[in-house]
This record gives C-alpha cells, sequence and structure tokens, in this order.
C-alpha cells in the first residue's frame, strides 16, 4: 500500500457522512454519485457546516452561473492562481476539471506548471495575467489593467468574473494548505484518457 492511500485528508476531523446535517449530506451524495467518489473538499469542509454552506453558494456563484467566461476558461484562473500559491489540492484537484472542460490534458499540465508557456490564446494570456495580479497583488490593479482587458475583448463584467475567481481560490489555496488537504487519488488520471 502506498503511503498515499493511508494519509489523512486533513489535520482537522472529518465527520462522519451520517453525523453530517442533512442539506450538507445531501449535497455529498449528489456529488459521489455523479463523479463515483467524494472529492476531499467536501469532507475536510463540513467539519464547519456553516462555513462549508457559505464557500460552496459562493463557489457555484463563480464557477457555475452563465458568463462569457467559459468553464474552462474560469477553471485556468484556478489552476493558474493555485499554481502561483502552491496548493497541491486545487492545482490537482483542478487541473483534473479543466482537462476535462477543455479536452485538452496538454494545456491544463501547461498551465498547472506556468501558464506563460502554455499553448493558450493572447487572450487568454491576459486573463491570466490579469487574475495573477488580483492573487499576488490586488492593490497594485489600475486603470491600465482594464484598458489591456477591454483591448482583448472583455467587459467589466468579465472582469469581475476573474477578479472574483481569483480572489476566492486565493482564500481557498490557503485553507487547502493550512488544512493539509490531500487531493483524492482520482483526480491524477481524470481528464487524460
Amino acid at each position: 500500500m502506498h503511503p498515499s492511500d493511508t494519509a489523512a485528508i486533513s489535520r482537522f476531523p472529518i465527520p462522519r457522512l451520517e453525523d453530517m446535517p442533512e442539506d450538507i449530506r445531501a449535497r455529498i451524495v449528489a456529488v459521489q454519485e455523479k463523479s463515483g467518489f467524494i472529492p476531499n473538499v467536501f469532507l475536510t469542509l463540513a467539519h464547519r457546516p456553516d462555513e462549508f454552506r457559505a464557500f460552496f453558494a459562493y463557489h457555484d456563484a463563480l464557477m457555475e452561473r452563465p458568463s462569457k467566461l467559459t468553464k474552462a476558461e474560469r477553471e485556468m484562473i484556478v489552476v493558474a492562481t493555485s499554481a502561483v500559491n502552491q496548493c497541491q489540492y486545487c492545482v490537482i484537484a483542478h487541473g483534473a476539471i479543466l482537462r476535462i472542460r477543455a479536452k485538452n490534458p496538454l494545456m491544463a499540465d501547461q498551465i498547472a506548471t506556468n501558464y506563460r508557456k502554455a499553448d493558450i490564446s493572447p487572450r487568454q494570456k491576459a486573463m491570466l495575467d490579469f487574475a495573477m495580479k488580483v492573487s499576488a497583488s490586488a492593490h497594485l490593479v489600475g486603470e491600465a489593467d482594464f484598458e489591456l482587458l477591454k483591448q482583448h475583448g472583455f467587459d467589466d463584467e468579465d472582469i469581475w468574473d476573474m477578479a472574483g475567481v481569483s480572489a476566492f481560490f486565493g482564500m481557498s489555496n490557503r485553507l487547502a494548505n493550512v488544512t493539509n488537504m490531500r487531493p483524492n487519488a482520482e483526480f491524477y488520471a481524470m481528464g487524460r484518457g
């Protein structure tokens, strides 16, 4: 047995499924039925039910709602910013989602390593440059950033989406690192076949 097969998924207690509030248990069971496993983020955050609900409500508002940014582009932001934040969980888990949504494992792996060298469009590179600035130095964002993004066809709502995804996952990356959240083994092979 490989050590990662028995390692704790979080340094905080994981409640038993049957002890979770009904709404949280129902969400987790639905995810398990859809994906075939329970992503460890659900189990880790179930330790704090109110925060679980708030986290996933905001996650869904950013990542699932209609937007001119495609779901794959939003995942690109997650993977690139999570890589710079050294969040193993989010790079592995959202890298898998990006491979599936973009139908391009090579590009997803390139973004996870160094988006600046990835085979992406100039528009997507501008999007990721901005997301990285939000992640690392949002206090420096100014009109020049908006103008550059508008030259690539983005509008104010798109820019809000980029900032929201980057900022939310900055928080998520920090929480995942502090909790020592481990990526599920299933994520490593997803979207590669």
